[in-house]
């Protein structure tokens, strides 16, 4: 039974947007690859299943590309901000 319930989680979704239940390590996670192959023009399409970024206290946190896509979207605006606080576009 086990076997089919996994076979629909992966015919129904990108299996690199399946999330393990079993606990992983943020070196495990940054490992892994959702997406890997050409788009329609040929050039190859890598996307990270998980990114990695460095919380204030020094640790890091692996960030799921489609369950933590807002807080991913966050990190990014703030990559984008000057030492004031302005918007770098």
């Amino acid at each position: 039974m086990e076997d089919n319930k996994e076979k629909d989680i992966h015919r129904s979704v990108n299996p690199g947007d399946v999330i393990s239940e079993e606990p992983e390590t943020v070196e495990e996670k940054s490992q892994q690859v959702a997406v890997d192959s050409p788009d329609i023009t040929g050039d190859q399409i890598t996307v990270p299943t998980y990114f990695v970024v460095d919380e204030p206290d020094g640790e890091q946190k692996a960030l799921h590309h489609v369950k933590d896509a807002e807080e991913i979207s966050d990190v990014i605006r703030q990559a984008r901000v000057d030492e004031d606080g302005n918007r770098k576009w």
